[in-house]
């Protein structure tokens, strides 16, 4: 019994179970970071034993607390959260921690693990996930709350270490958490001085309270954290604040239970090894066999009982709501559950016929605009924002409702913070309620694209407008003309990049990505008006696929053109040349390579036949389009980088024209070059 081996159900009798499961997890393993979750264990016991509102037998519920492990290297620690109060995560779960397929990776994985909100590992994406949660649940308790009915009313709680505060996006995210006013965001900071290679103070030696003081956030300093008490009365303090952020500051040991390796780096990516364990089982009096916890413990932690007893209270005012508001709860529960409006389809169709006959010569990016005015109408769920490039992405659209610290809205000004942006898109859509876009160039991919990474890692459907698409953007010059970033986009697994050459593409290219939830969509639009491309209605229903035949040639078939954006524009016109000369060619617009090939065989040979020679137009590196020409292909693009000059001055210096078009489908075919 457990009074006979002087083990109590106190602070140690609670934390313990924590590090013993994460050092022998890790052990087992051979591979990962025991001392993070042996340092933070009286602060876990502190949240999730006395504040999260949670319910285990249920991880999806609406109105549950989110838990963000920001330093995910410690996954053990929340590993054994779960197992402990009562997720579907089992002993054997825990051994096979790291291994293939488990419920247990590496770093936590949303969809791996039930309970696990976000995948966390990049150090600072995770608290910039928990500040996007925090906006959903602000705008959604804007939304949808009534005087008498709090149904959306949860916290947002994040765990942080030294890394998460030193990645600057945890600056991007953070500034704008404060000035947002976010109240129901409470992160814990894990203040042990330790990193992989030693001591912090050599090169991280901020004042952290005073730089979120310096945000406009709570702070509650200098917080004993091997102290649940302590702890936990700062989480209460912090919850009495609901116009500001909280930072928690917690001082604690490192591996702490480890007698050679605690306060040490030797104990932070490593496995303690058996000799250390067996001394840390007698140091914090735990004389359990691995894996083992014993049942009066597991009892106390287990949450299962009052975690249902907390949903069936909320679901019983949501039943009262309902009653009152019926529609509001209709609508409440489509959006949680991520679904589309039973109309969405048709209206999306002829908002697409509308465009259609409008025919207009304009911009993809204006395109854009015009698709998110109609489809914000229809889906309320949605919440824009840019990088500081409204005026330039045009995503701003009427019946914008800036979210502020006073309220709640559907469109977020993020500032110059890219990286920010996008990793705050992850966490408001793996919140659940909302559908998030922003807006930056093309160009500046390049500061959010781990963030695109993790959404295409974690299957969000989140929607990037990226406009400027090319070295069309002009005087700017180099540092802001993308060359390589729409091929290194497309190569990213499960990521969707649309590169629209008119209006009706981009309406079918928004359509297409607002009905995709498991895969993040790029829309690389045009800063120039580019020429509406006259379409049969089969042609526009082929724009799905992805790929599709724009221009069928007038004779016997002897190249494919196949193009993408503002390009298509130039294909066309050689098309018409090419024919006039007597050499018949098919024009291919490709606007999402992602999803023609993942179109049947059948449809990408009667769209490229075999056999016949190809050629590749695009305004980007070449060697991408090579798996669609093949070696004895022609790729006409740019590999180097930009020039500063007006955009008809550079199409001509990088041979971008109709005249290089033609010129090189008649070398293709054995013509010959000569004037044209």
């Amino acid at each position: 019994m457990l009074q006979n081996q002087n083990i109590t159900l106190g602070q140690a009798g609670l934390a313990n179970p924590i590090r013993a499961l994460s050092m022998d997890a890790v052990q087992n393993a051979n591979s990962g970071h025991p001392g993070m979750p042996m340092g933070m264990a009286e602060i876990a016991v502190a949240l999730w034993h006395r504040h999260l509102k949670h319910n285990p037998a249920n991880p999806a519920w609406a109105d549950r607390d989110r838990f963000v492990l920001s330093n995910g290297h410690g996954s053990m620690l929340i590993y054994s959260l779960l197992h402990l109060t009562g997720y579907e995560i089992s002993i054997e779960d825990l051994r096979r921690f790291r291994q293939l397929h488990s419920k247990t990776p590496g770093h936590p994985e949303r969809g791996y693990t039930p309970g696990v909100e976000t995948t966390t590992g990049p150090l600072g994406q995770g608290i910039a996930n928990a500040v996007g949660m925090a906006i959903a649940e602000k705008t959604l308790a804007a939304r949808f709350n009534r005087p008498e009915y709090n149904v959306v009313d949860h916290h947002t709680y994040a765990f942080v270490g030294d890394g998460c505060l030193m990645e600057g996006i945890s600056h991007e995210a953070c500034s704008l958490a404060g000035t947002l006013g976010l109240g129901k965001l409470i992160v814990l900071y894990d203040d042990n001085g330790i990193s992989i290679d030693g001591h912090v103070e050599g090169w991280f030696s901020d004042d952290t309270p005073k730089r979120f003081e310096a945000y406009g956030w709570q702070v509650i300093p200098d917080v004993d954290g091997h102290d649940i008490d302590a702890v936990d009365r700062a989480i209460a303090e912090a919850k009495t604040d609901i116009s500001r952020p909280t930072i928690i500051c917690c001082k604690t040991v490192i591996g702490k239970g480890a007698p050679t390796k605690a306060g040490s780096h030797d104990s932070h990516g490593s496995p303690l090894g058996l000799e250390e364990i067996a001394r840390a089982r007698l140091e914090l009096n735990w004389p359990h066999a691995p894996f083992h916890v014993p049942t009066e413990i597991s009892e106390a932690w287990n949450a299962r009982a009052k975690g249902e007893q907390l949903q069936a209270d909320w679901s019983q005012q949501f039943e009262a709501y309902r009653s009152v508001y019926p529609n509001e709860a209709s609508e409440f529960e489509r959006r949680m559950a991520g679904k589309l409006p039973h109309d969405f389809d048709e209206k999306a169709r002829d908002f697409v016929a509308q465009t259609v006959e409008k025919a207009e010569n304009i911009a993809t990016r204006k395109a854009s605009q015009n698709a998110v005015q109609t489809f914000a109408g229809l889906l309320p769920e949605i919440i824009g924002g840019s990088a500081d490039l409204a005026s330039s992405n045009l995503t701003l659209w009427n019946g914008i409702e800036p979210v502020t610290a006073t309220s709640g809205g559907n469109y977020i000004y993020y500032g110059v913070r890219e990286f920010g942006m996008a990793a705050i898109m992850n966490g408001l859509l793996a919140h659940s309620g909302v559908r998030p876009f922003g807006g930056t160039y093309v160009m500046f991919s390049e500061y959010a694209r781990n963030a695109m990474r993790m959404a295409a890692l974690m299957k969000l459907g989140t929607i990037y407008v990226l406009t400027h698409d090319s070295i069309a953007l002009g005087q700017d010059g180099p540092t802001h003309q993308p060359i390589e970033q729409l091929a290194t986009l497309r190569l990213m697994p499960n990521m969707d990049v649309w590169r629209p050459c008119d209006s009706v593409e981009t309406a079918i290219a928004w359509q297409v990505a607002l009905e995709q939830v498991a895969t993040p969509t790029v829309l690389a639009l045009s800063r120039q008006n580019l020429s509406f491309q006259p379409r049969e209605q089969e042609q526009v229903a082929s724009i799905r696929k992805g790929g599709y035949v724009l221009r069928r040639e007038q004779g016997p078939l002897q190249a494919v053109i196949i193009a993408t954006g503002s390009e298509v524009g130039l294909a066309t016109e050689a098309y018409k040349t090419l024919a006039a000369q007597g050499i018949h060619v098919r024009v291919v617009a490709m606007p999402s390579t992602y999803t023609f090939d993942r179109q049947d065989r059948d449809y990408k040979q009667e769209v490229l036949p075999v056999g016949v020679p190809r050629i590749s137009v695009e305004a980007g590196v070449t060697d991408y389009w090579r798996k669609y020409v093949g070696i004895e292909g022609a790729c006409l693009g740019i590999d180097t980088f930009g020039e500063s000059a007006a955009p008809d001055v550079l199409f001509e210096h990088f041979k971008l024209t109709t005249a290089s078009v033609v010129n090189a489908v008649r070398e293709l075919t054995g013509h010959g070059t000569g004037e044209q």
